[in-house]
């Protein structure tokens, strides 16, 4: 009790000394607000690239077994690529190539124009253990048991306090703030936004559980009659189960055991393979909901925080995690005085899209797969049958549900490719996901153009394997910044200078 207590004073001396720190200091530092996969690797771009960051969070430190996130999409496996953690990751649980969001719809994962055409079914709480290693490793700071109680900011920066395990109140001062603090975001709060919305499912109930009878499949989705069922394999002999039982939608605090359990997963799936050893059950209900913005003044929101939706689809964790990677290199260069105009802005202007298409396309899932009235499962009819023939719209919808198929907004008479996700093309000197190691933009040109040193460490130069002719400019993220056929030195620079700062 008493060295818990030393390390409460410690931790406290320490946010009052930080909150000490003079202009020159703290016009350098940003404080995330969120352990969770969002912040994780939001805090860790961000001290890859030199910023001091602290991240802050309400629990103990504890890496948690019983998140509900099980699947990693191909766009956030190649983010994780991009951070030299995929491979890795990949070891931790299996792949499954064909997804089935209800009973006759399915998307074939195997023609997705990436390194990785498959769903990785893996627990969170893996994402989570090598997004912090990472971030320690890069040096962020963690507070533990530090809960935000306030927030003020000016045009210099930003005001943040926080009451740690042993009550007291220390205020710390960043440039900028993110809050990467779930949906009931005190960040959020603070700064006195909305959360809009509605609830989508009243009642769903979640259970990792053992089975005596192994199913076929990684994934085990189907629906039948009132009642809908998922079971996903962690590889360690547990079990996630998910389901819904429409006859009975409850309030997320009523008892919950395992024969209810049981009992949906019989109806939807036509049997409950035996499950014993529930080691936990938990019910909760499903919102849309977004932040009308995710940036005021200072102070961001990305992940929950700024946006909730359905399971369908397991997207929730992937789209946090690309907001992430998208406002991270771009607080680097803020903070390093780098940035050109409007680059903040164009965080929540290229994000808050992408939210909004993730709540409909998540929501007109579920919407479709608990369809009773006859309109609604002739439409669901429909659109399984017009998904299977139509490439195209297979490919769209691929695109939605992996994360590949969205684009960033582009200047007008921009090249085509301006915006667009760049896939792991093939390099002389390797892939272009393991040039974005460094977290750096990329110049790919088909010459012998050379950096001429100007922009301090920020650009890689690389050179097509093959014979294209195009050169382009890939931001940290992954995204093409500028792109053009034919260009010469003088375009090429102004170019990079225009986007680099």
């Amino acid at each position: 009790m008493a060295g818990k207590r030393r390390q409460q004073e410690t931790a406290t001396q320490r946010w009052q000394q930080e909150a000490t720190m003079n202009g020159t200091a703290t016009h350098r530092t940003v404080i995330v607000v969120g352990s969770g996969p969002t912040g994780l690797l939001l805090a860790g771009d961000l001290a890859a690239a030199g910023v001091a960051v602290t991240l802050v969070e309400k629990r103990p430190r504890k890496t948690s077994n019983l998140s509900r996130a099980f699947g990693v999409h191909a766009r956030t496996l190649e983010q994780l690529d991009a951070r030299g953690l995929a491979d890795e990751l990949l070891t931790t649980g299996d792949t499954i190539t064909g997804l089935r969001l209800f009973r006759r719809l399915s998307l074939d994962l195997s023609t997705l124009p990436s390194r990785f055409p498959f769903l990785l079914i893996t627990p969170q709480y893996e994402v989570e253990r090598l997004l912090e290693r990472r971030a320690r490793e890069a040096g962020v700071d963690f507070a533990y048991e530090s809960e935000v109680v306030g927030l003020r900011q000016d045009d210099e920066g930003v005001d943040l306090d926080v009451r740690g395990a042993d009550g007291a109140v220390v205020t710390r001062r960043a440039a900028y703030v993110v809050g990467a603090d779930g949906h009931r975001s005190a960040v959020r709060e603070a700064i006195g936004l909305d959360f809009p919305g509605v609830s989508v499912i009243k009642s769903l109930i979640l259970a990792d559980v053992r089975l005596a009878e192994k199913p076929e499949d990684v994934l085990t989705v189907n629906g039948r009659d009132d009642a809908f069922a998922m079971i996903a394999s962690f590889g360690d002999g547990w079990y996630r189960v998910m389901g819904w039982n429409r006859r009975n939608e409850v309030f997320d605090d009523a008892p919950l055991d395992l024969d209810e359990v049981k009992e949906i997963t019989r109806r939807a799936l036509g049997s409950d393979y035996g499950m014993h050893d529930a080691r936990w059950l938990s019910r909760f209900h499903s919102d849309e909901r977004q932040a009308p913005h995710y940036r005021v003044g200072r102070v961001f929101l990305a992940g929950d925080a700024a946006h909730i939706h359905s399971p369908a689809g397991g997207q929730g964790m992937n789209t946090g995690l690309q907001d992430a990677a998208n406002l991270g290199w771009k607080l680097a260069a803020a903070v390093r005085g780098r940035a050109p105009e409007g680059l903040l802005d164009s965080y929540e202007a290229e994000r808050h899209p992408v939210g909004r298409a993730v709540l409909r396309s998540s929501g007109g899932l579920v919407r479709l797969a608990r369809a009773r009235h006859p309109l609604l499962r002739t439409a669901r009819a429909l659109v399984s049958a017009i998904v299977d023939v139509a490439p195209s719209v297979q490919r769209k919808a691929l695109g939605q549900v992996t994360g590949i198929g969205y684009a960033y907004p582009a200047p007008r008479g921009a090249h085509r490719l301006t915006g667009t996700r760049a896939p792991d093309v093939a390099l002389k000197s390797g892939r272009l996901y393991e040039a974005l190691r460094g977290g750096r933009f990329v110049l790919i040109t088909p010459g012998t153009y050379e950096d001429p040193g100007l922009h301090e460490g920020r650009l890689t130069v690389e050179r097509w394997a093959g014979d294209r002719r195009t050169t382009v400019l890939v931001r940290p993220d992954g995204y093409v910044a500028w792109a053009a056929e034919g260009a010469d030195a003088a375009g090429i620079e102004a170019a990079v200078a225009r986007h680099l700062g």
